[in-house]
């Protein structure tokens, strides 16, 4: 077996095509840009498969590869059988908020409990998870992965699930900043433009953000959207390319010193930036720290072959900081310990008796997210 490669984190996450690593795929993920690894429902066959498949990314380098999941609940949950409970779509917990506001931060802090601990026993590090966009009823893109149309009702079940992660001992991703749920568009396949001025955004999309809460999340993610109006900039561009966005409202107004992770670079909503490289550029140099490059291995191959940026020093540091530092506990060492700690299994319980009613949805798979050329994937084309 060779060596750990020592390496700094670098600020490119990209994906892997299936359930066990390729020579192809090893040699990328050595890459000094690369950072991290996203995983889809592809890379998903069971427990035991899971567990080998991170097992064998953590062993690359040192320190290790942030491997993360979109793993939200309701549709966007990547695993969800052989060791994974079916989590409620955050809407549900929503509509329990309306009937009785402390079974739902009960139930939405099990979630999270549950979320975390059955991803941690799988060597899963990090979820982008929780949605702050408001539940406007319109987009396309959002739907029922929203809490709630109330930011104070959203704010409050996010923190309570943010608190069951942490308890867990899992960082959070809050998305996508500063707000999707008003736009009908889907940036997965459209450039969505939301044309409401600064201050409403401020009053109501941004306010989880304002929330105690901004000060728990590890990470932020920004959307595709453009701003014309709230956005003084010359030229708006989407929020995860606008340094008015990531800089001057997310770092300086509301003082965030989290991870700043782009959303998925190959996404209709990222086109206006630019080829890959050009992408990539725009976004780290508006703020971001981490690149997502999903669904297409040779833009991420080329990205890595092209790009060649002058890394900033505190982007470094907030990437070598980016997982907690304490040592997992004995019972997170793998699905069967997990199975026999009393606290996870008295979560689950709380999780499986929501009520999910219409909310649950159909899967969100690679295909229906980012980049519809899933023959790539397959090494076609």
């Amino acid at each position: 077996m060779s060596a750990v490669r020592k390496l700094p984190r670098g600020p490119v996450m990209i994906d892997v095509a299936g359930t066990e690593l390729s020579d192809d795929e090893r040699e990328r993920l050595c890459d000094p840009l690369v950072g991290g690894v996203i995983l889809f429902a592809r890379n998903f066959t069971g427990s035991e498969q899971l567990g080998a498949l991170t097992a064998s990314i953590r062993a690359l380098r040192g320190p290790a590869l942030i491997i993360a999941v979109d793993h939200e609940g309701g549709r966007v949950q990547r695993f969800r059988k052989d060791g994974f409970t079916p989590l409620p779509a955050m809407r549900t917990l929503g509509r329990l908020w309306d009937q009785d506001h402390v079974a739902a931060l009960d139930a939405a802090r099990a979630t999270g409990q549950v979320l975390a601990w059955e991803l941690l026993a799988h060597g899963v590090d990090l979820s982008f998870t929780p949605v702050l966009d408001l539940d406007y009823g319109v987009s396309r893109a959002i739907g029922n992965r929203a809490f709630h149309r109330d930011p104070q009702a959203v704010a409050a079940l996010a923190q309570a699930l943010v608190a069951g992660m942490a308890e867990a001992g899992m960082g959070c991703v809050g998305k996508h900043f500063p707000g999707h749920g008003y736009v009908e568009a889907d940036s997965h396949h459209e450039v969505p433009v939301d044309a409401r001025d600064f201050d409403t955004l401020w009053a109501h999309d941004i306010a989880p953000y304002r929330h105690r809460l901004g000060r728990q999340l590890t990470g932020v993610m920004p959307a595709h959207v453009i701003y014309p109006v709230a956005d003084p900039s010359p030229q708006p561009q989407p929020a995860g390319f606008s340094p008015f966005w990531l800089k001057d409202v997310l770092r300086q107004r509301l003082g965030f010193q989290g991870l700043i992770f782009s959303d998925d670079l190959n996404m209709e909503g990222a086109r206006v930036a630019g080829d890959i490289v050009g992408r990539a550029m725009a976004a780290y140099d508006a703020g971001c720290d981490m690149l997502l490059v999903c669904n297409r291995p040779d833009l991420a191959a080329e990205l890595l072959d092209r790009w060649a940026p002058v890394l900033d020093p505190a982007n470094l540091r907030r990437l070598e900081r980016a997982l907690p530092s304490s040592v997992r506990a004995p019972w997170l060492a793998d699905p069967f310990a997990l199975e026999l700690h009393g606290p996870y299994l008295k979560a689950r319980e709380q999780v499986v008796a929501v009520d999910v009613g219409d909310d649950a949805g159909p899967s969100m798979t690679a295909a229906q997210i980012g980049m519809q050329r899933t023959e790539l994937l397959n090494g076609h084309g």
